[in-house]
This record gives C-alpha cells, structure tokens and sequence, in this order.
C-alpha cells in the first residue's frame, strides 16, 4: 500500500549505517519498528518498549537514543547507526572485538544496545574508569552478566584505541 492509497502515511526518507532507506509510514511509527520490520535491520533488539532496558539503543547523529521512543518522522535528515552499522567492512570496532574476547555477552540480546551507547561514550571519553563506564551502561540491562566483562571489555578497547592513536597512558 502506498502513500498515495493511504492518506495517513507519510513518506520518510532516513540514512542508516550509510545507506539511504525510503518508505511510507504512519506518523506515529517508532524508529525501532522502521528499522526492524521496514529496513529489515534486526540487529536493533525490542527489549521493554518503555525505555526502560537499553537493547534498542541506536546512534542518531552520533547520539545514543532509544528507538523505542523515537518516532521514525523526527529523524528524517538524521544520520542513524545501527549494530549492523558498527563493523567497518570485514574488521570488527575494537570493542566488538573485546566484546568477543572478554566473553561480555552470554545470552547477547544486550549487546547492540551496550555497543552502540559504548561506541559513542568511548569517543567523549578515551580513558574511562570503570565507574564512568557503569554509569555510560546504566541504561543498558543486562540479565545474564555481573558487568565484570562488559567492564574489561570497555576498557581494553579503550586502551587499543589510545595505542592506536599514539597515547601511551594507561586508561
């Protein structure tokens, strides 16, 4: 059905991990739904649809943001970034790859909300402490870990990250 045979859908147009998606949507669909059902990007996780959990969590203009609360219409123009989104190319961001290595995840329907609100927060702050690093998570739930290594996770890839920049501090 189209815009045009259904006067209640409006035309979005949205750029998402790079990539321009168009379609027609009802004025209050949520970002998250456009992103899942719509753009077939299910990366993005349906976790409490009150703001509540974290698994929704997306970039928006580099912004983590809750798709669960966002309507798709108030990010046409917006540069939005999903889990699938984070790789660049075949190479895994260092914290997907501590992610990985520190075994962060277990059941892992955390985990593209975690990462996407953790990209972001590791580029305002290239050497957290753990503290500041629960406090960037504290809108993300886990229910499987203690937090012990989405911690060590966060702050291995924060000292590849300042070792690939040239910092030789400890984090």
């Amino acid at each position: 059905m189209t815009a045009t045979t259904r006067p209640d859908l409006q035309v979005l147009t949205l750029r998402v991990n790079g990539s321009t998606w168009q379609g027609a949507v009802e004025p209050n669909a949520l970002l998250l739904d456009v992103i899942r059902y719509e753009a077939g990007l299910t990366g993005t996780k349906r976790g409490c649809d009150m703001g509540t959990c974290g698994c929704c969590a997306v970039q928006i203009d580099g912004v983590p943001k809750l798709s669960c609360l966002t309507l798709a219409l108030d990010c046409e123009g917006a540069e939005i970034k999903t889990i699938e989104g984070v790789q660049q190319g075949p190479l895994l961001s260092e914290l997907q790859e501590e992610w990985a290595a520190c075994g962060a995840s277990q059941c892992g329907f955390c985990t593209p909300g975690m990462i996407l609100v953790g990209e972001a927060f590791l580029d305002r702050n290239p050497t957290p402490t753990d503290r500041e690093i629960r406090e960037a998570i504290a809108g993300n739930l886990c229910r499987c870990t203690g937090y012990v290594k989405i911690v060590e996770a966060f702050q291995r890839a924060a000292e590849r990250r300042n070792a690939a920049a040239g910092d030789t501090e400890p984090a």
